[in-house]
């Protein structure tokens, strides 16, 4: 059985390099396109993967093209797809993201999701139940709270990837609370917590259940809650040709990591590298590493070793 099960958003990247972004009723060039499977807990899915774990997708596509080629893909990558359903007469979902290299960013314009919830098969429970690690992106929010509550039902760990919100903010305080690991991105803390600053709202969110929590912030590295205080640890220097799914990298790194029996801040720093590694290459999986990739580098690095520094509100309010 897999060791690690994602639930969450499915679907293709269309990845457009552009060299500006031209103004509304304009037009500007395309230099490069790439088709790439996307989805945060399918893109940390298929990272876990390649580092060696063994895992597997919990979901819905579409009977149709797009579906074809996403699972294709995420077969190739070695991840079970088995409790997979594929549904007639339902659109695959795919993003358009435009990057610029020029400015450092990238666009997304998602397809808008329609896709029916998760039917809860005997194969999909069986799949959830057997596994080590639940990971959630947080999209399909029924989704996300019932694969939570079965995974609490049967011992396995609940890994929240804190970025999509609802707009009734007690539900978002509901499913943080099922997290066993909860890794945000730079404003959910504060946004859900409704504190002033990075470093209260971490502080915070550890108080409603999780055993871990932290957050990414880019090139400003990664903030965690460790020993009852915030702790940072800054981001590898690396040359960045796309940061398109380099934080669903590190959430499927640090769970490999974890799984390995790595600890908290060897995880932290293992996924750092990896997600710095993605970010060398364009789209969210083309420049994922495997495992030997990940420890050659964070030796020659001397990156274990790395003493983190103590991070103050005033240092992380964003």
């Amino acid at each position: 059985m897999p060791e690690l099960v994602g639930v969450g958003h499915i679907c293709q990247d269309h990845l457009c390099v552009v060299e500006a972004y031209p103004p509304e009723d304009g037009s500007t060039r395309i230099t490069e396109i790439e088709f790439q499977g996307g989805g945060a807990a399918a893109t940390a899915t298929v990272a876990a993967a390649r580092l060696g774990i063994d895992a597997a997708l919990i979901g819905n596509l579409g009977a149709d093209r797009i579906g074809d080629e996403i699972a294709d893909e995420l077969l190739r990558e070695g991840v079970d797809i088995s409790a997979v359903d594929r549904l007639e007469g339902v659109r695959s979902l795919s993003s358009y993201v435009m990057i610029c290299p020029t400015r450092g960013t990238r666009t997304k314009f998602p397809f808008k999701d329609r896709m029916p919830p998760i039917a809860w098969s005997e194969r999909q429970r069986e799949v959830l139940s057997g596994a080590k690690v639940l990971h959630l992106d947080g999209t399909h929010y029924e989704n996300a709270v019932r694969a939570a509550a079965l995974a609490k039902d049967h011992g396995v760990t609940v890994s929240l990837d804190g970025s999509t919100r609802q707009s009734d903010n007690a539900l978002n305080r509901r499913l943080a609370g099922m997290a066993d690991v909860l890794i945000t991105n730079s404003v959910y803390p504060m946004l859900v917590s409704g504190k002033g600053s990075l470093s209260e709202a971490l502080l915070e969110m550890s108080t409603w259940g999780p055993e871990f929590v932290a957050a990414t912030v880019g090139q400003d590295g990664v903030y965690a809650v460790l020993g009852g205080e915030v702790r940072h640890y800054p981001a590898f220097s690396v040359a960045v040709v796309d940061t398109t799914g380099a934080g669903d990298v590190f959430h499927g790194a640090f769970l490999a990591a974890r799984l390995r029996g790595k600890g908290v801040e060897e995880c932290i720093r293992f996924a750092q590298y990896a997600a710095g590694k993605k970010c060398g290459q364009m789209g969210g999986r083309r420049g994922i590493p495997d495992w030997a990739t990940v420890e050659s580098g964070l030796e020659a690095s001397n990156a274990k070793n790395a003493t983190p520094k103590q991070a103050t509100p005033k240092e992380v309010t964003k």
